[in-house]
């Protein structure tokens, strides 16, 4: 591990930094792919990765283009904040840990050298093991506040706690909730909504892995429920979603994420989301939907079909309770095809902050679509399942 001294980003690091952009626009994919061949060689790290993300390449993309990002604004990291906030969310709610780091750091400049061959000289990797590291010491920095506050929280933990699968509810066809309910019976953090959590399970006949669920009950310190669309061909989904989960014990991280209502909301909001995008977001319906409650609300659901759109019933009950401030408009991709952005900005008023979540060609065709359709786009906030490939790109 470098010292302090040594991760020092000076003028002549962030100029090799910012030589070697031409090499990561060729290479870098090549080189993020062989990084997680050497790193998920260890058995205790590979059970923190979803495998179908290494399968179908979206884990080496989503890391080549952020570190293509923070070698583009090495000498500006201000404008990478919104990203270290995200990646630190995320691994605290995977329970990475300062230990971590180390292993990535070998298994990153090992692909480096490993794919640039002799153009991977000893200045270059020495400059990129200081940016590494001086990356690394923020993410740790912030991970340790994230740790501290949701241990010190009311009902708050350190680390993996046992909790039970209580119940499954089918939400439609393709979608099951799950309530969870701590094995000690103690007080559990309240969850702001559009939070997720981490979930460490023991999959029979497959193992342990790591994954992260939406929370889409309402905040309470009693329990939480996760809601889980069953994916084709998915091992883990597949048995949240087969009912022989009910009653098994599983380990929860403490709620982390950030895409979530402000603490004072002004003017009128929109939420877009296509097929399970619905789950960060019926929280906040739900409290925004609480008595006494005066903003107006627009909701976009996009789904397959009436028989696979998850929470469809709970969105036409708080619509009809709401008295018509909650607004929800449905659209079936298999009657009516794929909406454009330009039909989304139709079903939205004026002035609306709209908050998105679905899938990343979804994602991508709405954040790039919205503001050519008058929709600013400084009133967006989305958030994409999964390693983030390029919905901005």
């Amino acid at each position: 591990m470098s010292t302090s001294a040594d991760r020092s980003l000076t003028p002549e690091t962030i100029a090799i930094i910012k030589a070697t952009i031409p090499a990561l626009e060729a290479h870098g994919v090549t080189i993020t792919s062989e990084m997680y061949r050497r790193l998920l060689a260890d058995p205790a790290i590979a059970e923190m990765f979803d495998p179908t993300h290494q399968s179908n390449g979206t884990q080496p993309r989503a890391l080549a283009m952020a570190v293509l990002a923070y070698a583009k604004n090495i000498d500006n990291l201000g404008v990478m904040g919104g990203a270290v906030e995200r990646i630190a969310q995320k691994h605290t709610s995977l329970e990475i840990q300062p230990e971590h780091y180390p292993h990535v750091a070998t298994a990153l400049l090992g692909a480096i050298s490993a794919v640039l061959g002799d153009a991977a000289t000893p200045e270059i990797l020495d400059a990129w093991g200081k940016a590494y590291w001086a990356l690394a010491d923020i993410l740790i920095g912030r991970e340790h506040q994230l740790y501290d506050s949701s241990a010190h929280a009311e009902g708050g933990w350190t680390g993996w706690r046992p909790f039970r699968i209580a119940r499954t509810v089918p939400e439609c066809a393709n979608v099951t909730s799950l309530a969870l309910e701590p094995v000690d019976g103690k007080p559990v953090i309240s969850a702001v909504p559009g939070q997720y959590l981490g979930v460490d399970l023991d999959i029979p006949d497959h193992g342990r892995t790591r994954r992260n669920y939406s929370i889409t009950s309402s905040p309470n310190r009693k329990d939480y429920r996760i809601s889980v669309r069953h994916v084709s061909n998915g091992v883990v989904s597949g048995w949240l979603n087969s009912g022989k989960c009910e009653g098994t014990q599983i380990l929860l991280s403490p709620p982390a994420g950030n895409f979530m209502l402000p603490e004072k909301v002004e003017g009128p909001l929109a939420f877009v989301c296509a097929g399970i995008g619905i789950t960060p977001m019926i929280g906040m319906l739900e409290a925004l939907a609480r008595p006494g409650g005066t903003t107006p609300v627009h909701v976009v659901q996009i789904a397959h079909s009436a028989e696979t759109a998850p929470f469809a019933e709970r969105l036409a009950e708080l619509s009809h309770n709401s008295a018509g401030r909650i607004r929800v408009v449905t659209r079936l991709t298999e009657k009516d095809g794929r909406p454009t952005a330009a039909w989304v900005a139709e079903q939205l008023p004026g002035g609306v902050s709209t908050y998105l979540c679905g899938p990343t060609g979804f994602m991508r065709d709405m954040v790039h679509g919205l503001p050519s359709a008058g929709v600013p786009a400084e009133r967006l906030r989305y958030e994409t399942f999964g390693p983030d490939t390029g919905v901005t790109d």
